[in-house]
C-alpha cells in the first residue's frame, strides 16, 4: 500500500468531520462571554462556574480544583488505566483596560481584559472536550483524555506549579497546549522542537543613600545617577558574564526617583525582568544579576536592596509530542497549515508541567489572513480571528485521537 493510501486510511480512522455549525456558533458565543467578563488570576470564579456548567450539560463530571478556581475533567472509560493525554488551557485575564472601541464583546470590567488570548485557549479546550465526549458516546475514543483548565498563568511564578501540586498530572502521560500568536494567520499553527519560550523572572531594586542639594552632589549619594547607572550598566555587565548564546536579557520596565529638580533624593526604585533562552543560564541568573547590581550600586555609594522573584523556566517541547501536534494538524488541514516558529523571549508557566511529563505547546494563528496590522499580546486592542477556535478544536481533537491510537 502506498504512503498516500496509508495516510488516507489513518485520516478516515481517527479524525472526525468538520464541526457542526451550531457548535461553532456556541463556542464563539462562549468565548465572547468570557471576553466580556475577564477575571484575574485566582479570581476566575465565574469562568470556572461557566466551564463546569457546560461540561456537566454534556454529561461529564468536572472537578473544581482545591485552589477554588480552575478544574479538570476526564473523558473516556474510567476503568482504562493507560496514561492520558492532557489538554491544558489557562483561564485568567490581565489587569489592563480593553481598548477595542466599538467592539460588541468588549470587556465590561474596568481595567481587565483578555489581552493574551486565554479566552480563546479556554474555548478551544472546552470545544475539544465536547467533541471528544460525543466521540466517546459513539465508542470512538479508545483512550481517556483529561481537560485541564488552569488559573493564574499571568501571576508569577505561574499557577501551574500550584495546580501540579493538586495532583492534576496523576495518570497523565503527555500534555499539550496552544498559545495565540497574532503573527500567524488563522488556519495555521507554529511549531518547533526544543525551547519555544524563554525563562522569565521579576526583579525589584531599591537604592538608598543620603540626599542633598543638587548644588553639592559631592556631599551626597547621587541616587538618580546611581539608578541610571544600574539601569544602563547592569544589563551590559550580565551580558558579558554569560555565554551570549544563552540569551540572558535584563530589561527595565520602571525607574522612579525624586520629586524636585534641585533636590537629590534619598530613594530610588527600579523594576524589570530577567529573561533567558536556556535552563542552565536561568539557574545561574539570580547570582549573576544580584552581584552586578551590588557592584554598580557600591561604585556609586548607594545601598541596594534586591528582590529577585523566580518566575518560570523555558517551555521545552518534547520532539515526539510536537510531532503529534504536527501530524494532527497536517491530517486535518494539510502540510501547509504548519510552519516552523522561532523561540520567543516570552514566558509561559506551561513549562512547570514539562518538569513532570513530556509535552508540547503550539502557536495558534489568530491573525485574519491578509491583515497587515499586528495587534500584539498584552495590549488593550488585542483580538483574535475567531476562526482560530475551530482550528484549535480540530487540532486537539485529532491529537487526542492520534495519541489514543498509539
Amino acid at each position: 500500500m502506498s504512503p498516500e493510501s496509508d495516510a488516507e486510511l489513518l485520516r478516515e480512522a481517527v479524525l472526525p468531520g468538520t464541526l457542526p455549525e451550531a457548535l461553532r456558533a456556541e463556542l464563539v458565543a462562549f468565548r465572547r462571554d468570557l471576553h466580556m467578563h475577564p477575571e484575574l488570576g485566582n479570581q476566575e470564579f465565574r469562568t470556572t462556574a461557566a466551564l463546569k456548567r457546560r461540561l456537566e450539560q454534556a454529561g461529564l463530571e468536572p472537578q473544581v480544583l482545591s485552589l477554588g478556581t480552575g478544574l479538570i475533567c476526564d473523558i473516556g472509560d474510567p476503568d482504562d488505566d493507560r496514561p492520558m493525554l492532557a489538554l491544558r488551557a489557562d483561564i485568567d485575564a490581565l489587569p489592563i483596560p480593553d481598548m477595542k472601541s466599538g467592539c460588541a464583546y468588549r470587556s465590561t470590567v474596568p481595567d481587565r481584559a483578555h489581552a493574551c488570548g486565554h479566552d480563546v485557549h479556554t474555548t478551544v479546550v472546552l470545544g475539544a472536550g465536547l467533541v471528544l465526549a460525543e466521540l466517546h458516546r459513539q465508542g470512538r475514543l479508545p483512550r481517556r483524555v483529561r481537560l485541564l483548565f488552569q488559573p493564574a498563568e499571568e501571576v508569577l511564578p505561574g499557577g501551574a506549579d500550584e495546580v501540579v501540586a493538586c495532583g492534576v498530572l496523576d495518570g497523565v502521560g503527555r500534555i499539550v497546549a496552544v498559545h495565540c500568536d497574532p503573527r500567524v494567520d488563522a488556519g495555521r499553527i507554529g511549531l518547533r522542537h526544543g525551547a519555544i519560550t524563554s525563562a522569565c523572572d521579576r526583579l525589584e531594586v531599591s537604592l538608598d543613600g543620603p540626599g542633598g542639594h543638587t548644588a553639592r552632589p559631592h556631599l551626597t549619594t547621587d541616587l538618580v545617577t546611581a539608578a541610571a547607572r544600574v539601569a544602563v550598566d547592569v544589563p551590559a555587565l550580565v551580558a558579558r558574564r554569560v555565554d551570549s548564546r544563552s540569551g540572558v536579557a535584563v530589561t527595565w520596565g520602571r525607574i522612579e526617583s525624586g520629586h524636585a529638580s534641585n533636590v537629590i533624593p534619598q530613594h530610588a526604585e527600579l523594576s524589570g525582568t530577567v529573561r533567558c533562552l536556556d535552563l542552565p543560564a536561568w539557574r545561574k541568573a539570580p547570582d549573576l544579576v544580584v552581584a552586578a547590581i551590588d557592584e554598580v550600586a557600591n561604585l556609586h555609594r548607594a545601598k541596594s536592596e534586591i528582590t529577585y522573584v523566580r518566575g518560570v523556566p523555558p517551555v521545552v517541547n518534547d520532539p515526539d509530542v510536537a510531532d503529534l501536534l504536527r501530524d494532527a494538524m497536517t491530517l486535518r488541514r494539510g502540510p501547509d497549515s504548519v510552519e516552523s516558529t522561532e523561540q520567543s523571549l516570552g514566558g509561559e508557566d506551561f513549562s512547570w508541567y514539562l518538569e513532570h511529563v513530556p509535552g508540547a505547546m503550539a502557536r495558534l494563528g489568530v491573525r485574519t489572513p491578509g491583515e497587515r496590522t499586528v495587534r500584539d499580546l498584552h495590549q488593550g486592542d488585542f483580538d483574535a480571528d475567531e476562526a482560530a477556535i475551530t482550528v484549535g478544536v480540530e487540532l486537539f481533537t485529532a491529537a487526542a485521537l492520534l495519541d489514543a491510537g498509539t
